[in-house]
C-alpha cells in the first residue's frame, strides 16, 4: 500500500511537471486564432519598413561637413560650374537641394532662399514617405488584438450556454488562448510606435542640419564674389 501510494504521488509529480513545462511560443501563437494572421503580417510589414526606411534616411540624409565648405568656396570664388558638378555627385538630398540654390544664384536672395525651402519640403517628404504605415500599424495592431481576445470570450460563453457546462479550468484555458492576441497587438504596436517616433527624430536631426547648412549657404552668397565663370 505504502509501495502504491508513493508510485502515485511520484505519478502525480511528473504530471504537474510535465503541465508546468508550457508550450512554445509557435503553439501558443497557433492558440491565437484567426486575428494572428493580420497580426503577424503586420509585424513583419513593421519590421520591413523600419529597415527600409533607416537605410533611406542614412543615404539621403548624408551631409558631410567638408562638402558645405567646398562649395562655400567654389561659390564665394566664382566657380559656379564646380559647385554644380560637386553637389551633383553627392547623391544625397543636400546635394539635390543645393544643386538647386547654385543654380538660381544670380537671381535674388530672396528667390534663392524659396528654392532651398521648397526643395527641402521635397526632399524631407521622400525621407518621411511610408512612415504614416506605421503610424497606422501603431494604432490598428493593438486594436486588433483586443477584437481576438474579446471574439475569444464570446465563443467560451457561447459554448457554456449550449453545454450548460460552466467549469473554470475550461474557461481559464480558453481565456489564456484568447488573451495572446491581446499580448501579440500590443507588441506589434509597441515596435511600430518606436519606429515611427525614431525615424521622425532622425529625420529632424538631418532637416536641423539642412537648415544649418543653408543659412551658411545664404550667408555666402551676400558676401562678394571675386570672379564668375
Amino acid at each position: 500500500m505504502i509501495l502504491l501510494q508513493a508510485q502515485t504521488a511520484v505519478d502525480s509529480v511528473a504530471t504537474s511537471a510535465t503541465s508546468a513545462q508550457g508550450i512554445s511560443l509557435f503553439d501558443l501563437l497557433l492558440k491565437g486564432g484567426w486575428v494572428m494572421i493580420p497580426l503577424l503580417i503586420m509585424f513583419f510589414l513593421t519590421l520591413f519598413l523600419i529597415f527600409e526606411r533607416w537605410l533611406a534616411i542614412n543615404s539621403n540624409g548624408k551631409l558631410e561637413e567638408s562638402f558645405i565648405d567646398n562649395m562655400k568656396d567654389f561659390v564665394q570664388q566664382g566657380n559656379i560650374k564646380s559647385a554644380e558638378s560637386l553637389c551633383r555627385n553627392q547623391r544625397s538630398a543636400a546635394g539635390r537641394i543645393f544643386e538647386k540654390a547654385v543654380g538660381r544664384i544670380g537671381y535674388s536672395i530672396k528667390d534663392i532662399e524659396s528654392t532651398i525651402e521648397n526643395a527641402s519640403h521635397i526632399e524631407i517628404s521622400r525621407m518621411e514617405s511610408n512612415l504614416a504605415y506605421l503610424g497606422v500599424i501603431a494604432g490598428i495592431a493593438p486594436m486588433l488584438g483586443f477584437v481576438g481576445t474579446i471574439s475569444g470570450i464570446i465563443n467560451i460563453f457561447y459554448s457554456i450556454s449550449l453545454s450548460n457546462d460552466f467549469d473554470i479550468s475550461t474557461i481559464a484555458s480558453g481565456m489564456y488562448e484568447k488573451m495572446v492576441t491581446s499580448g501579440a497587438g500590443l507588441i506589434v504596436g509597441l515596435v511600430a510606435y518606436m519606429g515611427y517616433h525614431l525615424l521622425n527624430m532622425k529625420i529632424d536631426r538631418i532637416a536641423l542640419k539642412l537648415q544649418a547648412g543653408a543659412f551658411d549657404f545664404i550667408d555666402v552668397l551676400q558676401k562678394p564674389i571675386t570672379s564668375r565663370s
